[in-house]
């Protein structure tokens, strides 16, 4: 009994099951009472999810609560992450595909009698299946994995880190709906309408709250560089979201709101959320992967802590401030003072990002040989070696006369998976394919051989993409510009189009082979999971590279 008594009381016990509760009733609400029937869909769909995650913790705590102190480290956790990363990459790059070939035959793959297959619907489906549902759910397990091992300290908050997941799963369920039943704000990476933007807000307040906590309990007295850039995407993320979506529904019953803001000021606020949502989702949250997972897999130091430092400052600088997001609004209704200052912001973010990547490609000094046997350490340095592409790509973009050929074009398009396809994709199965053996305790891959496989698949398939949008964008800028001896466009519009089918198939069979890598890799670590070694070819060496020393 009084060992009973001396266990410290369990807030998250009691503040888990009320936000459960309350999510419960706002969806009977909305059920009972909407007018909406759009609405009525997405509340049937967030009871669900509600009492599913209620399930899953009464079934959790149903032979007792426990011990959150117990064992090393948590796991679990990170381990659903990881599963949920790879089917959700999955989904988002197959709905990629799908709207690639209809881009490239219209005639084959429009369905007029099933709108939710409309390209306008399905875009915005896979943006946020591979951004917010891959890459947040990557972000979110490696997070993790990475404060644990680097505070050594055990994750704190009990039961918040598995609302921070399955809370997540549920706004990208609500999300992912609601764009297949056309509920959406029109706002680039922020489409979801006010309710999702509001239990969203609740989840990451959530995911802050076990992040610190985890920092603040840390046994190491140095934060390692890592969770600097861990805790920036966080809360930079947080302001973003809650300043770009501040928005007034016209009912608390219905699903359409309308935005605080309008006009150029609504453009330049989207632009500020829409471009640091780069710099901080897409580019500080993967770049603390970076430095974790290129150092532990090279087995050598991080090649200049200093310069990793200057390297957190000056981006956290030149990205918070708005004044990089107006290179999205040259040539618009936006001052051009600002536009200049946003070109400006804009070219002095390539100094820091190549410091970045200068870091986390020398910090293979001394271990480049482990580059022809390695093929996991392979794929972490060409992402490395693409987020530098990327980031010299996009100042030199935002210039005037550049932005002049290449805004609106799918130059923009092939920039953007440059990014998406060769840095975050590869960082993050780089990343998967360290963390599955050393959380399932396996002493290596199923098969290397099929990593192999899966770099050059998927490499070959981002060269067909980012070249053909490339061609298909600099041709399509030029065409758009060309004039006639009489002062006249020399194309019209539909001539650009038909100039441009066989980029876009050739871009569709880059998607395809991307898609391809990735099955590979689904495959490899379901065997990995299972616990089956395939031997052939593969040499002590490589297998002792994954082996789960320090894990």
């Amino acid at each position: 009994m009084q060992a009973v008594s001396e266990k410290p009381f369990r807030p998250d016990l009691v503040a888990v099951p009320v936000v459960l509760l309350l999510g419960t009733v706002f969806a009977l609400i909305e059920v009972a009472k909407s007018p909406d029937p759009l609405m009525v869909i997405q509340a049937w769909t967030f009871l669900a999810c509600m009492l599913g995650i209620s399930t899953f913790f009464l079934r959790r705590y149903a032979v007792g609560l426990p011990d959150e102190e117990s064992g090393p480290y948590v796991n679990d956790v990170v381990k659903a992450g990881v599963i949920a990363s790879m089917f959700w990459g999955i989904v988002g790059m197959l709905v990629g595909v799908v709207i690639a070939l209809q881009l490239a035959f219209p005639h084959i793959f429009y369905f007029s009698n099933f709108p939710f297959t409309n390209f306008g619907r399905l875009r915005p489906l896979h943006t946020s299946a591979v951004i917010f549902a891959f890459g947040g759910n990557v972000l979110i397990a490696t997070s993790f994995y990475v404060v644990q091992r680097t505070c050594h300290a055990r994750l704190a908050g009990g039961s918040w880190a598995w609302f921070v997941f399955w809370g997540y799963q549920t706004f990208i369920v609500l999300a992912g709906t609601g764009y297949l039943l056309g509920i959406t704000q029109g706002r680039e990476y922020a489409e979801p309408e006010w309710y999702v933007d509001i239990w969203l807000t609740i989840v990451w307040v959530a995911y802050l709250f076990v992040f610190l906590a985890t920092l603040w309990k840390r046994r190491e007295p140095h934060i390692y560089v890592a969770n600097w850039f861990y805790l920036s995407f966080i809360v930079t993320i947080a302001m973003l979201h809650i300043v770009n979506n501040l928005a007034m529904p016209v009912s608390l019953l219905q699903t359409k709101s309308f935005s605080l803001f309008s006009g150029v000021q609504d453009a330049l606020i989207q632009w500020w959320y829409g471009h640091n949502a780069v710099g901080f989702f897409l580019t500080a949250g993967f770049l603390a992967i970076m430095y974790y997972f290129i150092p532990k897999r090279a087995e050598r130091p991080v090649y200049s802590y200093r310069l990793s430092i200057v390297h957190f400052w000056t981006l956290i600088f030149i990205y918070i401030y708005i004044w990089a997001g107006p290179h999205h609004l040259l040539y618009t209704a936006l001052p051009e003072w600002a536009q200049t200052l946003g070109m400006t912001f804009s070219i002095m973010l390539w100094m820091p990002s190549w410091g970045g990547m200068i870091n986390g490609l020398m910090t293979l000094s001394g271990a480049w040989d482990k580059l022809r046997t390695d093929p996991v350490l392979r794929m972490l340095v060409a992402s490395v070696a693409f987020y530098g592409m990327a980031t010299f790509e996009g100042p030199v973009m935002s210039v005037k006369a550049v932005n002049a050929l290449s805004h609106y074009t799918d130059w923009t398009i092939g920039h953007v998976h440059s990014g998406a396809l060769g840095w975050v994709g590869f960082v993050s199965f780089g990343a998967i394919y360290c963390l599955v053996p050393w959380l399932w305790k396996r002493k290596s891959l199923y098969s290397l051989r099929l990593v192999e496989w899966h770099f050059w698949v998927s490499t070959l398939g981002i060269v067909f993409y980012i070249t053909s949008m490339w061609v298909a964008g600099i041709m399509q800028g030029l065409m758009w510009r060309a004039y006639n001896d009489f002062g006249f466009l020399e194309y019209s519009f539909v001539e650009t189009v038909a100039a441009m089918h066989p980029y876009y198939i050739i871009r569709a069979l880059g998607g395809i082979l991307y898609l391809a890598g990735t099955v590979i890799m689904v495959y490899n670590l379901w065997r990995t999971i299972r616990g089956g070694v395939s031997v052939a070819g593969e040499s002590a060496a490589l297998n002792q590279t994954l082996s789960v020393q320090g894990a």
